[in-house]
């Protein structure tokens, strides 16, 4: 199947050929048809698999310029609403459809502007939605779709609430809706028998791992982890590498610890970080103004980077699903791509666990020429390195 049996818009599809697509993912193929027919849809699928082009491509076909908001996307956070307002830009480019995105942490009067200069799409996160509500900048009369989109993950952050009111503002008869969430626990479809009007289920299979990437898990001893973090950067040729860490104090700590021990172009990604400068840091590892970005799951998830080589776990995930999302990062469009995973003693337990997840035995490895300190996670190797006297990375000060 290619786009053109899709019974997308002659603008639209333009556009898509454009960018170089000819194929629909899975998702796509399933949900632009129902979207198209104009029936409201759940869709169950993870970030990746092509799912904001499964709604804007159709939903931008749907309508003509108004110069009033016909197309409302719901995101949790604004990096997801920027990258979704970007998607209906790109795709919207022949359709003379104006996108305006909201979103809090900046000011209101550009935001209002856009709105005022004739949106036929907004795409925006729930909290400043509802600002400009109130405002009187925002009216919801001439709505045909609503997307809400990464509902598990809004439900998560205490959203629904505020997402409910929105859904009241918005036309109930003629009002198309598509909800998407990687996740269906009981609290969403309760939501969504709710907002929907008999929907069609479009499910896309749990993420498999890619087969072109390769996985490793790098055990070490527990006060050894900058340092053997240090040695896979400098003894290994990559392009570009993505560090997971757990927390933000940590993802702050591995950047500036890189930085010391020669590898100034990382910059790090967390909710502590300001919108602007997360921005910056998103596009400038996109340019290669960086070439190594240290980020939380939280601020990495839904955020889609392509030519990744490299993503490295500073510490094995508690959640094996986490490992399947970080991993996605690299090994896209079936090129070769590589999973290090830093193992200590304390995190075997969730190392078994990713093994299970994704059904496969990742082997242990031993970077050449690191100079190790004992642990007994290394016995299974008949000659154990003697770790000699090493300043070991410079710590930050």
């Amino acid at each position: 199947m290619t786009f053109d049996q899709l019974g997308l818009s002659e603008a639209v599809l333009s556009a898509v050929k454009e960018s170089g697509y000819d194929t629909p993912t899975a998702i796509q193929a399933q949900a632009i048809p129902l979207i198209l027919a104009g029936r409201d849809v759940v869709g169950a699928s993870q970030t990746g698999t092509g799912k904001t082009a499964a709604f804007a491509l159709p939903s931008l076909s749907k309508v003509q310029p108004l110069g009033k908001p016909q197309i409302l996307v719901l995101e949790p956070t604004r990096e997801l609403a920027h990258q979704v307002a970007e998607q209906f830009i790109k795709y919207g480019k022949h359709t003379g459809l104006k996108t305006a995105l909201l979103y809090g942490g900046v000011g209101l009067g550009e935001q209002s502007k856009a709105l005022e200069d004739g949106a036929d799409i907004v795409v925006a996160t729930p909290g400043r939605l509802v600002d400009h509500f109130y405002r009187a900048t925002m009216r919801f009369g001439a709505l045909k779709i609503l997307v809400l989109d990464e509902v598990d993950r809004m439900l998560d952050m205490g959203f629904l609430p505020q997402v409910r009111k929105i859904v009241n503002l918005c036309p109930w008869d003629e009002r198309q809706t598509l909800l998407f969430s990687a996740t269906m626990p009981a609290a969403i479809q309760t939501f969504a028998q709710w907002c929907l009007k008999d929907p069609l289920s479009v499910e896309i299979a749990k993420r498999e791992v890619a087969s072109s990437v390769t996985h490793a898990f790098y055990p070490v001893a527990m006060d050894q982890r900058d340092e053997l973090l240090v040695g896979l950067l400098d003894r290994t040729e990559w392009q570009s590498v993505m560090i997971f860490t757990r927390t933000r104090k940590e993802a702050d700590q591995v950047t500036e610890m890189l930085k010391e021990n020669g590898h100034p172009k990382v910059v790090a990604m967390h909710s502590d970080v300001s919108q602007k400068d997360r921005m910056e840091a998103l596009q400038g590892f996109r340019d290669g103004k960086y070439d190594v970005l240290v980020a939380t799951d939280v601020a990495a998830r839904g955020i889609d980077i392509s030519g990744v080589s490299h993503v490295i776990n500073y510490r094995v995930p508690e959640n094996a699903e986490d490992y399947v999302h970080r991993i996605g990062r690299t090994g896209r469009a079936a090129a070769e791509g590589d999973a290090f995973t830093i193992l200590t003693a304390d995190e075997l337990d969730y190392a078994k666990s990713v093994e299970i997840y994704v059904n496969q035995t990742i082997p242990r490895k031993k970077l050449e020429g690191f100079d190790y300190m004992y642990t007994a996670m290394l016995d299974d190797d008949p000659i154990r390195p003697v770790r000699r006297k090493s300043s070991g990375p410079r710590k930050r000060r």
